[in-house]
């Protein structure tokens, strides 16, 4: 009889766990599939927001204005209505800057292999595991990227994140200046150029550095060993696609290679990159330009070290929340490798690029400069850039 009893206790324990497991927990397991529990009421908010209908000239957002608990439309520059179907015929077009949503029809095709649902206790410490701030798996993930595209080298160089490629700049800059110097390191580019090389060493000037002006202007100076030059190199340039290298040479002149618009869709890829200091951002890759993620591949080790010094003075590192984000939008891109963003985003540029030439031509006023064709050893064609994305401004010019 004890033994039946202590069989029975077994059976109802065993039962007793079971149920807990599939009923106690937040997730219940119903008709042969886990159904989860927690996340159901952020999945269909997110869904709901997605699906209110803006005309395709704009969008609802779940941080976004609420009207009557609805939420609002924001609508594209040139657009308004509560639904963004009124085109404004008077509007102006501002084609100094813009943002990269050229690539938001991608993402909507990839909604689901591209969504990030993120647990109220996602990442709540300081730092990683191994007591960094940044995601290891995100850069074996950049690396594997790099390896896809072949548009750079990333064997013995170093990985630092930062928020956006425009803080990684100025830490560059800080990491590059001597900080015993007499003198402040000179800043400069080679025009035309990206103005916030100017505008962000002008802000954060110190007695180390300061912008000053063209490179041109310098090119006499690399022998002069009191002399420390820091050249901003854009490759693809902004504004004028141009692949550029570095001008000035010598043991005192030391180049940051801005590669944002390195990539496929933008540019052919004639060849990895394979410079000592190379900054890139998921600004114009993904698209992604409100997620603040960018990275910077380091050859030096005392360089490496000084912007890391930089990036957990200034912010603690990048946030966990944009890392995830970044992660999942990288693990997309990579997939087929690479194919399906870069073709869809080099069509969507280069169908843009040709209205642009199309509507120019009417013009007595203006013209558009030629891009030469090169052979791209991504996708194995000749190609010409489709620099939709540079600033079009600058790339017009007047008679």
């Amino acid at each position: 009889m004890g033994k039946i009893q202590n069989c029975m206790y077994v059976v109802c324990l065993l039962c007793s766990v079971t149920l807990n497991i599939l009923f106690v927990g937040r997730d219940v397991y119903v008709s042969g599939k886990w159904e989860v529990g927690w996340s159901r009421r952020a999945a269909e908010e997110a869904e709901a927001v997605a699906a209110v209908s803006c005309s395709g000239h704009g969008r609802a957002f779940l941080d976004g204005l609420v009207v009557d608990g609805s939420p609002v439309c924001e609508c594209n520059t040139c657009f308004g209505g509560p639904d963004c179907s009124q085109f404004s015929a008077s509007c102006v077009a501002d084609v100094d800057s813009g943002d990269p949503l050229f690539l938001e029809p991608f993402w909507m095709q990839h909604a689901a292999s591209s969504a990030v649902l993120v647990a109220g206790w996602h990442r709540m410490s300081y730092s990683f595991n191994d007591h960094s701030s940044i995601s290891q798996e995100l850069v074996k993930l950049i690396r594997k990227l790099h390896a896809i595209v072949g548009n750079a080298n990333t064997t013995g160089r170093f990985i630092v994140f930062g928020a956006g490629s425009t803080q990684l700049l100025n830490a560059a800059v800080h990491a590059l200046s001597a900080h015993n110097s007499s003198a402040p390191a000179k800043v400069v580019a080679t025009i035309p150029f990206y103005p916030v090389y100017k505008s962000q060493t002008d802000f954060f000037r110190s007695v180390d550095f300061q912008f000053a002006g063209d490179t041109s202007l310098w090119k006499n100076s690399t022998s002069d060993p009191t002399s420390n030059l820091i050249e901003f190199v854009t490759a693809p340039n902004n504004p004028d696609g141009k692949l550029n290298k570095a001008v000035l040479q010598g043991p005192n002149a030391k180049p940051i290679y801005d590669h944002a618009y390195y990539w496929p869709h933008f540019t052919p890829i004639p060849a990895p990159a394979d410079e000592d200091l190379m900054i890139f951002t998921i600004s114009k890759l993904t698209g992604h330009a409100g997620s603040r993620f960018g990275w910077a591949l380091i050859k030096d080790k005392d360089v490496y070290e000084t912007m890391s010094n930089y990036m957990s003075l200034n912010t603690l590192g990048v946030s966990r929340d944009t890392q995830l984000r970044a992660f999942q939008l990288l693990k997309v891109v990579t997939q087929r490798r690479g194919r399906e963003i870069f073709e869809f985003g080099y069509k969507t540029m280069k169908d843009r690029w040709e209205k642009l030439n199309k509507a120019l031509l009417m013009s007595r006023r203006f013209s558009v400069q030629e891009n030469s064709p090169q052979y791209c050893t991504f996708s194995g064609k000749v190609k010409r850039p489709s620099p939709g994305d540079f600033s079009i401004s600058s790339r017009i010019k007047t008679f």
